[in-house]
């Protein structure tokens, strides 16, 4: 298929990394070019606009920062709906609000185009595999035009209803990830003084009933952290979890919902931010409580 990827921050370059190895043709827009380096050496072709990207292919797929970014790179003077689309199919990947995505399907939908959401759980690791879980939302018409590629990003692809209803499943799954760093970095912090070895401590909690999947399958990078290791390349970042927190924060009071443990979380998280660790991969959260803690 002749698709096009707009926004190649981590988890849009390793998507469009996929895609090129399950043999699509590929173009690319970033608003830094530079980007865009490694995927052309795979094959990519750079397109100058996102008006560009939406002329010379059939499927563009986007996957932004934030609300602000959707409407520059969709709605500007050469944005992806500037140009005739009608027919065309977009898939949109970022973690926004749903009204942000239902708000985004009524303008492509009145260009004539095609439109799904499908916010993704899953890192940059799995987005290479093609091993995200996909929570698609979309009119059937729609999400079976997406399936033949979206099957090839997921493990696991859940239609879940209507635009927006993909946003707000994103929102709450990542919602229960996010206050696990943080409590388990204040179960980390309560229990320093016992004295276990790192990694025999995240088997241990591991193998608990408060071991979550993420600490089965992040728990060595963890204990890697503790002993002051390079745990590897960033997955997904503290400032990527803060942005969701208050999304989350956003979402929850727009609907009169109390959610204490966000908001807790998000302090937390802000904290963590101030003090520069917002560029380290969210799994260092409980390193840093701990060692706050020890301070």
């Amino acid at each position: 298929m002749q698709i096009g990827i707009a926004g190649l921050g981590r988890m849009g370059a390793a998507i469009a990394g996929r895609l090129i190895e399950a043999g699509h043709t590929l173009s690319v827009w970033n608003r830094s070019p530079e980007k865009a380096g490694p995927l052309e050496a795979a094959g990519a072709a750079l397109a100058r606009s996102p008006g560009e990207l939406a002329a010379k292919v059939g499927t563009v797929i986007t996957i932004l920062t934030d609300a602000a970014a959707i409407e520059t790179v969709y709605d500007g003077p050469s944005g992806l709906l500037s140009g005739k689309v009608a027919g065309k199919l977009f898939i949109e990947m970022s973690t926004v609000r749903p009204q942000t995505e239902i708000d985004l399907a009524g303008r492509v939908r009145a260009k004539g185009a095609g439109f799904v959401e499908c916010p993704v759980g899953g890192t940059v690791g799995p987005a290479r595999q093609g091993k995200l879980i996909g929570l698609m939302g979309a009119e059937e018409d729609d999400a079976a035009r997406a399936r033949p590629i979206l099957a090839q990003l997921c493990r696991r692809l859940e239609h879940v209803g209507p635009v927006g209803n993909g946003a707000l499943m994103k929102l709450a799954i990542n919602l229960p990830l996010l206050v696990y760093w943080q409590a388990l970095g204040e179960a980390l912090a309560l229990s320093r003084s016992v004295g276990l070895d790192p990694s025999r401590l995240m088997d241990l909690f591991a193998d608990t009933s408060g071991g979550t999947n993420v600490i089965k399958m992040r728990g060595p990078a963890v204990a890697t952290m503790l002993e002051g290791g390079d745990p590897g390349p960033v997955g997904f970042p503290i400032d990527g979890g803060l942005k969701d927190l208050r999304t989350m924060r956003a979402e929850g009071k727009a609907r009169g919902l109390e959610l204490p443990l966000v908001e807790r979380t998000l302090a937390c998280f802000e904290q963590a931010s101030r003090d520069r660790w917002g560029g380290r991969d969210a799994a260092s959260m409980p390193v840093y409580w701990t060692e706050k803690a020890a301070r």
